[in-house]
């Protein structure tokens, strides 16, 4: 007995010393969790000292630790009429609010754009924390601000909140248009694009024709039509595929032609009505907004025309002019929802394989001529180059840059501009 006695004691003072280093462990990574936490919260603070009393701003980013990525949205809230500086912007250190969806996800994609631009917006002039200068605000409360990298339209307040493009048309919609924008779905309510007879209704917010619902979710999206005129109520939504919708950009497009309308989210057209039972002329954007999770859009787009279907038929044109094939700010990076355009220009070349096209950029005038000239041609190679990757033979394709020497309307109104940017597929 008296022999197994220091064994026992050493047995234990092993015990308790491996048991107080465990402890020192465990304190050691407390303690640097708690340091890097500190330090991410030390990085966000100084961004948001940058802003004071601005609208509500929407910060997201990732953090590491543990090997776990964590990521995080928050709003800084403040007053949405406050005046800041127009190159204010509020990120996350550690990350950006933006996610791009898989390019090879639209590779089914049927969206074509209408072919003459009637609005276009990235809010671009304006400045931070104050209410954009192209669009009406007919309740509630709106701020431009970013989101992420993103300058962005946050709907800040309001029960409904309405805003509108300003169009000069008191009419503008006709029998086919197309309508497109980016939105961020923060698990708060999605966007309602009410139709109107005029301007002026769209600007009162009242005796609207009927109203397309956007309604984000973790799992999905879904979209609703329902007129109570052309008494249609219909709904749909994306594929429970397992993707997780919240805290991301979404991008939205609605085309409509005579009376039928089809939404798109994303890469998937969850919703087609086949008789609308209307005939809008107009429309707004309205929704429940509140600082916490604030309506938020980005890059909209509205275009006359349904598309150019072309689909299975002889081409005999000289040439087409797309806008649907659209690119990152300032860079040749073509954005997926361009793959709409794309398989509609593969489906003429495959249809007609005699045909072989000269692909052609164009700009606005924005920037130096030279810069243009460049850019211009980087956006025609880069066409060229996805047009390979479908199965387009190389020696059919040729390109140029035109930069903005051949502008087909003015380069003074944001919509002028917008149908300078295009990219022309010239027969040869």
């Amino acid at each position: 007995m008296k022999k197994t006695l220091p064994a026992l004691f050493l047995f234990f003072a092993c015990f308790t010393a491996q048991a107080q280093f465990g402890n020192i462990l465990n304190k050691a990574k407390d303690k640097l969790k708690t340091k890097a936490n500190a330090k991410i919260d030390q990085h966000l603070d100084k961004a948001t000292d940058k802003v004071v009393n601005t609208a509500d701003t929407i910060l997201t980013g990732t953090a590491t630790s543990g090997g776990n990525t964590t990521t995080a949205t928050t709003v800084n809230r403040g007053n949405a009429a406050a005046n800041v500086s127009a190159n204010t912007s509020v990120t996350a250190s550690a990350g950006t609010a933006q996610t791009v969806p898989n390019f090879k996800a639209f590779n089914n994609y049927d969206f074509v754009p209408g072919d003459k631009i009637l609005f276009e917006d990235h809010f671009d002039d304006d400045q931070t924390g104050e209410f954009p200068a192209h669009w009406n605000l007919g309740a509630g409360q709106a701020v431009v601000n970013q989101t992420g990298d993103v300058k962005s339209l946050l709907i800040t307040d309001g029960n409904y909140a309405h805003v509108s493009p300003l169009i000069k048309s008191p009419s503008y919609l006709g029998d086919a248009f197309t309508i497109e924008f980016d939105s961020f779905f923060n698990g708060g309510y999605g966007p309602r694009i009410y139709f109107y007879s005029s301007n002026a209704d769209a600007t009162a917010a009242h005796n609207d024709l009927g109203n397309i619902s956007i309604s984000p979710g973790e799992s999905g999206a879904g979209a609703q039509f329902g007129s109570e005129i052309g008494k249609v109520d219909l709904s749909g939504k994306t594929p429970s595929n397992g993707d997780n919708y919240a805290n991301k950009w979404h991008h939205v497009a609605i085309a409509c032609k005579k009376n039928q309308l089809k939404i798109y989210v994303d890469q998937y057209r969850i919703l087609v009505v086949p008789n609308m039972g209307i005939t809008p002329h107009a429309f707004d954007i309205e929704g429940i907004g509140n600082a916490d999770q604030p309506i938020i859009l980005a890059n909209m787009r509205v275009a006359s025309g349904g598309g150019m279907n072309m689909l299975g038929k002889k081409f005999t044109d000289a040439k087409i002019i797309t806008h649907g094939i659209n690119f990152d700010i300032d860079k040749a990076s073509i954005k997926p929802e361009s793959m709409g355009t794309l398989n509609m220009i593969v489906s003429v070349l495959k249809d007609n394989p005699e045909i072989k096209f000269q692909v052609g950029g164009h700009t606005d005038n924005s920037g130096t001529p030279a810069h243009n000239l460049t850019l211009s041609q980087q956006r025609a190679d880069a066409v060229k180059a996805q047009l390979v990757t479908m199965g387009i033979d190389a020696a059919r394709l040729t390109t140029k840059g035109f930069g903005d020497t051949k502008p087909i309307s003015d380069n003074v109104t944001i919509e002028g501009k917008a149908n300078n940017r295009r990219v022309e597929f010239v027969k040869m």
